[in-house]
């Protein structure tokens, strides 16, 4: 999404006002925004806090701030900085973290971002945007930039089937449609369960869908996805973000809230920042069972009376 993080700010590089900070990163990527902005395209250095601090200085003096790094020394070094500098003045600073959920899988666990929204989200007035596919970027950078907010941008990488039609930007979509049970993904994870499910027969396909924009209150849930939850009363939710604090709990919590009855509910979620061995992201999600092969079990699970209720 590197890419089209790059061709979306560049877009807006010509207001006068726009100021883009990094930690030393986004290198043989960033250097068209850097050419755009020149002296505005600033270098802060591995100094997140300070680097923090200082968009929060920018963004009261009435600049429109970008933050850049990767996604833990986005909001995990700096967390008291976004706390106390930004939140609690409403500043609109757009904090951008790269390599979201075990996108730096081999690196280990100082580089997983699996609590990174679940955090960030405590904090007042802070919006999450969680980009699906590549195509995403231009519509999320339009969307955080135009809004008074405090934003958390999660980056990852989109990872739709070959050949598939990337249905057009919104924080809610429905990417497969069934007679089976309701499942929601959160983010690119989503993408790579869109073949599996379009292979399903109709009745046993999950009406599938996928959210962006997070909290709930700020985005609440379509109405035809919370008739389809009534409906069937079987409900998954998948998400590279571990299970405390995570998109899973508050929906629970809002269809609590909505009246609305979940019979069985699975959750497939990030389950540790250390495994016995490192491994690329699509291992380590294979250790969380958040792939492909975990999902199809739980779906066939649905399909039987006895199936499990909780997890």
């Amino acid at each position: 999404m590197r890419k089209q993080l790059c061709d979306a700010l560049v877009a807006r590089a010509t207001k006068s006002e726009m100021v883009f900070l990094t930690g030393d990163l986004g290198f043989m990527a960033l250097e068209p925004l850097q050419e755009t902005l020149g002296q505005r395209f600033i270098n802060a250095g591995v100094a997140e806090q300070n680097m923090v601090s200082v968009a929060a200085g920018l963004a009261r003096q009435g600049f429109e701030v970008w933050v850049y790094s990767i996604a833990p020394f986005c909001y995990a070094r700096p967390f008291e900085q976004i706390r106390n500098d930004i939140t609690f003045h409403n500043l609109p600073v757009k904090l951008i973290g790269n390599g979201g959920g075990y996108g730096y899988g081999v690196m280990g666990p100082t580089h997983h971002a699996i609590e990174d929204y679940g955090v960030l989200l405590t904090l007042p007035d802070m919006s999450v945007f969680v980009p699906v596919f590549d195509e995403d970027m231009e519509a999320v950078i339009a969307r955080a930039g135009a809004s008074s907010r405090p934003a958390y941008i999660r980056m990852g990488r989109g990872e739709p089937p070959n050949g598939y039609t990337v249905p057009a930007y919104a924080p809610w979509r429905q990417l497969t449609c069934g007679s089976g049970p309701v499942v929601i993904a959160v983010g690119p994870l989503a993408g790579t369960y869109i073949d599996a499910f379009e292979q399903l027969p109709v009745e046993y396909r999950p009406n599938f869908w996928v959210v962006t924009e997070l909290p709930i209150e700020q985005n609440p849930l379509p109405t035809e996805l919370a008739n389809q939850i009534e409906k069937s009363s079987s409900l998954c939710v998948a998400e590279e973000h571990v299970r405390h604090g995570g998109f899973g709990s508050d929906l629970l919590l809002y269809l609590a809230e909505k009246n609305i009855a979940v019979r069985r509910f699975r959750h497939l979620y990030a389950r540790a920042h250390h495994f016995e061995r490192y491994g690329s992201q699509n291992f380590l999600r294979r250790q969380s069972a958040l792939d492909v092969d975990s999902m199809l079990a739980i779906l066939k699970n649905f399909s039987t009376p006895e199936g499990s209720q909780h997890d």
